[in-house]
């Protein structure tokens, strides 16, 4: 919703990983490197892909990071290296929600895999439980959207994550959003914060 309305690139660190993997570049040379050994791809290597990703032609307008920085670490490198470019992050987006709130939407999200339309068993079910309302193939719950799974997830949110927020509303970008809300009351939120 927010890239296509307001023309901005998606920069999506998993996904970009994977693509530069595919394409055989550079960088993607060395963080298949490391992830074939069973390492952690280095900050120094995901920034220089994000680097890489915002001279393209379609990230000129702007871009939205997604997944990243999770560190205070690769916050500080992201930063310097905005600034090497000449370009400021203008916001940063805290979709707060409480963790049992979270939970709930998880657990209960199904996905249909060659689509990704997104159900939920409480709040968007679809017609037939387990069965995608366009093709009728099955649905799937991902292998992560599990109780314990998010446990840790948001142990390490807490732990690693919320510090960059911290950081960045000392700079004064951050604009906390009540991510509970309803997903339309939630993209009237990002629209009264992006105008």
């Amino acid at each position: 919703m927010i890239k296509d309305e307001y023309c901005l690139c998606h920069l999506a660190t998993g996904d970009m990983l994977r693509a530069a993997v595919a394409a055989k570049t550079p960088l993607g040379v060395k963080a298949k490197e490391a992830m074939d050994k069973g390492e952690l791809v280095s900050d120094e290597l995901v920034v220089g892909i994000i680097d890489e990703a915002m001279k393209k032609p379609s990230c000129q307008k702007g871009f939205i990071l997604d997944g990243f920085p999770r560190t205070v670490g690769q916050a500080q490198m992201l930063d310097e290296m905005l600034e090497k470019q000449g370009v400021k992050i203008d916001k940063v987006l805290d979709f707060a929600i409480d963790d049992s709130i979270l939970e709930e939407r998880i657990t209960g999200r199904w996905i249909h895999p060659s689509s990704g339309r997104s159900y939920h068993t409480k709040f968007a079910p679809p017609k037939v439980p387990g069965v995608d309302d366009v093709t009728g193939e099955p649905l799937i719950q991902r292998k992560d959207d599990t109780a314990a799974v998010l446990k840790s997830r948001l142990e390490a949110f807490h732990k690693q994550t919320e510090p960059v927020i911290d950081y960045y509303w000392k700079k004064g970008v951050v604009a906390k959003l009540h991510a509970e809300k309803s997903p339309k009351e939630v993209t009237e939120e990002v629209q009264k914060v992006l105008t």
